[in-house]
């Protein structure tokens, strides 16, 4: 099955492919700013900073980052987190992300988020998107991105070596996070920043193209069109 496309520039091969959310399945922009400009506000920092380096990673890892001395970094985190579960308005899926997900065999698909599972479902659920039998979130790991152990620990779910696999990501750590894991790693949408060598980078789904293809020995391949 495929989807419409313009006549493609660059196509990847591969067995299966690893999404991101916040930013790459998900839009929950406002939710995010919100959340982290309330936390700016009340010790009077820099919020442009903030969101900046909070794009992709763990809020437990920006709270330790940026409270100030002395404050409870699990409580403040536990906050947090409450604030973003409470909140819905507003999530809607990427342009083009449940057409591709539709088209793409589930049991060849991962989450890999550094969102926690509770949070994770709610946005998925709240953008209309299930999450995928195989998923790592913010629980499933000991490092967040950008280390590559979710991104290997979701091709170790789906039997895949980490070359077979492609990710799609939005933020520079998660970026970093499938480079490292030795992972093609495709950017999404306008916050993916310097692209490190080899990242492709796409606006949306919008005109992207996947096709299933058998092997003779009856090996499953997806080609990704761009």
């Amino acid at each position: 099955m495929s989807l419409p496309s313009r006549r493609s520039a660059t196509t990847l091969t591969a067995r299966a492919v690893l999404f991101d959310m916040d930013g790459t399945l998900v839009d929950s922009t406002s939710i995010v700013e919100q959340v982290w400009t309330t936390f700016a506000g009340r010790y009077g920092l820099d919020i442009a900073e903030i969101l900046r380096s909070s794009h992709g990673v763990q809020a437990m890892d920006t709270v330790r980052r940026f409270a100030p001395a002395g404050a409870d970094i699990h409580a403040l985190a536990a906050e947090l987190g409450r604030m973003e579960l409470a909140e819905t308005r507003g999530i809607v899926p990427v342009p083009g992300s449940l057409e591709l997900l539709a088209s793409l065999p589930p049991d060849a698909v991962a989450l890999v988020t550094s969102a926690s599972r509770d949070l994770a479902e709610v946005r998925m659920a709240a953008a209309g998107i299930g999450i995928p039998a195989a998923a790592v979130t913010s629980e499933d790991v000991a490092r967040g991105k950008p280390h590559p152990e979710g991104y290997l620990r979701a091709a170790a779910l789906l039997g895949v070596d980490p070359a077979d696999a492609v990710v799609f990501e939005d933020a520079p750590a998660g970026i970093a996070a499938g480079v490292a894991a030795g992972i093609r790693t495709v950017a999404v949408g306008p916050n993916a920043g310097e692209l490190p060598d080899g990242v492709l980078h796409i606006p949306d789904y919008s005109e992207v193209a996947v096709t299933t293809h058998f092997t003779v020995a009856g090996v499953r391949t997806l080609s990704f069109n761009f």
